[in-house]
């Protein structure tokens, strides 16, 4: 069924061009109605519909992101008059450009502190109109077995986007490896007030950061949850340390244009993804509590 009713392409940048060939492809399944993304009736960017069916273009990092929508298409969709086009992103860019330029009509795989960290940076109009799960942000390493095996003068690799970066040193501080600016709401490595051992942070991009964990001088890694198991890496059993889960505010949310929040089918989408079969399908899915649904 993956196979016939979705398509998808594993994208890094440039997804304006592919979106393009995905559609030049799709023939019979309705073309794309429009670019005013305005929230008329059949005229909202990466929506189509074909008689009783609608196709909505949905952008998502991989796993569990790209898993939960394929779930949704193989065993919601249909009954709800829904086809999901699901475009599979590897960086953390892409999707927020996709869905301003009209490429997507929604994406799924920010948390609140990034969202409003893009929309306060580039100007973007958008809102989450569900809170579906919460991924913990861990710290793994290649070396050490506990905290404190950590080397001294040793690198800590972490997510360069503003809002992961400090989302990992909050994880760093409450390990006890750093001490923060507590007077400051987004701290950087420039708000590190104590850091006894002498710890270097280097910032690359989100998909990039598990891959430094074998490197010589690394001692340990930030990972956010999806690049955790996308790494093949179970983080209730391989981290050092986790987040907290209950209560935590970094929510991964299913987001859309501002104008677009009423749109018929992007509510029906909402309300697909804080379901009780989908919820109960994650907590059979990820006995293990690294993906937990937040609804």
């Amino acid at each position: 069924m993956a196979s016939t009713l979705t398509r998808r392409s594993v994208i890094a940048g440039g997804l304006a061009s592919a979106l393009a060939l995905t559609l030049a492809a799709c023939g019979g399944s309705g073309s794309s109605t429009g670019s005013s993304g305005s929230g008329e009736s059949g005229a909202v960017d990466g929506i189509s519909v074909d008689g009783e069916t609608t196709t909505i273009k949905v952008g998502a990092t991989p796993n569990p992101h790209v898993e939960m929508l394929q779930w949704i298409q193989d065993n919601l969709a249909a009954e709800a008059g829904l086809n999901l086009d699901i475009v599979e992103i590897t960086d953390y860019q892409t999707p927020n450009t996709s869905l301003a330029d009209g490429s997507l009509a929604a994406n799924f795989y920010q948390t609140p502190n990034f969202l409003a960290q893009q929309i306060d940076e580039k100007g973007y109009d958008f809102v989450s109109v569900a809170d579906v799960h919460i991924e913990p942000m861990g710290i793994y390493s290649a070396t050490a077995k506990g905290i404190e095996e950590i080397a001294d003068g040793s690198s800590i690799t972490l997510n360069n986007d503003p809002a992961n970066t400090a989302r990992g040193l909050k994880l760093l501080e409450a390990a006890g490896l750093i001490t923060l600016d507590d007077s400051v709401d987004l701290p950087s490595d420039l708000d590190i007030t104590d850091n006894p051992k002498n710890l270097k942070i280097v910032t690359v991009a989100g998909e990039q950061v598990a891959t430094t964990m074998s490197d010589a001088n690394v001692g340990a890694v930030v990972l956010n949850g999806n690049y955790a198991i996308d790494a093949g890496l179970t983080p209730s059993k391989d981290a050092l340390l986790l987040e907290e889960a209950e209560g935590s505010p970094y929510v991964n949310q299913l987001v859309v244009r501002t104008a677009d929040k009423d749109n018929e089918a992007l509510t029906t989408l909402a309300g697909l993804m804080t379901s009780p079969e989908l919820s109960a399908w994650i907590s059979e899915r990820w006995t293990d509590g690294s993906v937990i649904a937040a609804f």
